[in-house]
């Protein structure tokens, strides 16, 4: 609660105090705002925790893929149903390889090719689930301090109508129309940057992760071609 110079009243400048006073379009503005930044926080907590678990598989992947086992026996030991991203796409390769043996022990023409376009089918699919909702988070990033002003906007339009209905320009009457109607920018900028900065840091390492994956694609397909001029 804070009084205003020259004000007899005082007036409650609190942000629940704020968002009760303010007009109609602008507590919808704050609520889509506050919504818009619950939202962006909930992807941005549940990435974070995604990505660091999809680091730990593929280190822990890594270590068994190059541990000098057979390829064959770390596909059985993985099974059906692999676990992390690197996982599913040393089996789609390696699934591709089992079903390009013939019966006799032979191996079907363009098997190398068609290795390459199962693991790189894998990591589309592994990519998408690691980039979903970025989106979101760069479209509030760009859209909320926008919103936030048109906010504003209105509310100082609001706050000058009834300036002019009470035909008072006293700091009293003046001020709180005001104030609420910088709290909508406050809280465009309030979603706007965490949003920012961390689509930024979350899609550089959706990035690397990929690029990983893809590294990682191409050193098997160079095993598996040496395999082939071996046979």
């Amino acid at each position: 609660m804070e009084q205003l110079a020259g004000a007899g009243t005082p007036v409650d400048f609190s942000l629940i105090a704020l968002f009760m006073r303010a007009s109609l379009t602008v507590q919808i503005v704050m609520l889509i705002l506050l919504l818009a930044s619950f939202w962006a926080w909930s992807i941005i907590i549940r990435k974070l925790i995604t990505f660091a678990a999809a680091r730990r598989d593929a280190e822990k992947f890594d270590r068994a893929f190059w541990s000098g086992q057979p390829l064959d026996d770390l596909y059985d030991r993985i099974g059906e149903e692999p676990k992390g991203a690197s996982e599913r796409i040393f089996s789609a390769g390696m699934t591709e390889w089992r079903r390009s043996h013939r019966d006799d022990g032979g191996l079907i023409a363009g098997a190398t090719s068609r290795i390459d376009r199962a693991m790189s089918v894998a990591i589309n699919r592994e990519g998408d689930k690691l980039t979903a909702g970025l989106p979101f988070l760069a479209t509030v990033g760009s859209t909320a301090p926008f919103i936030g002003l048109f906010g504003t906007v209105w509310g100082i339009k609001t706050a000058f109508e009834e300036i002019a209905i009470s035909q008072n320009t006293s700091l009293a009457v003046v001020a709180p129309g005001i104030a609420e109607a910088l709290v909508a920018t406050a809280l465009g900028l309030f979603a706007a940057i965490p949003a920012v900065i961390l689509y930024n840091k979350l899609s550089s390492d959706s990035d690397r992760l990929i690029g990983n994956y893809e590294s990682f694609a191409d050193e098997f397909s160079t095993i598996m071609s040496r395999q082939l001029d071996e046979e």
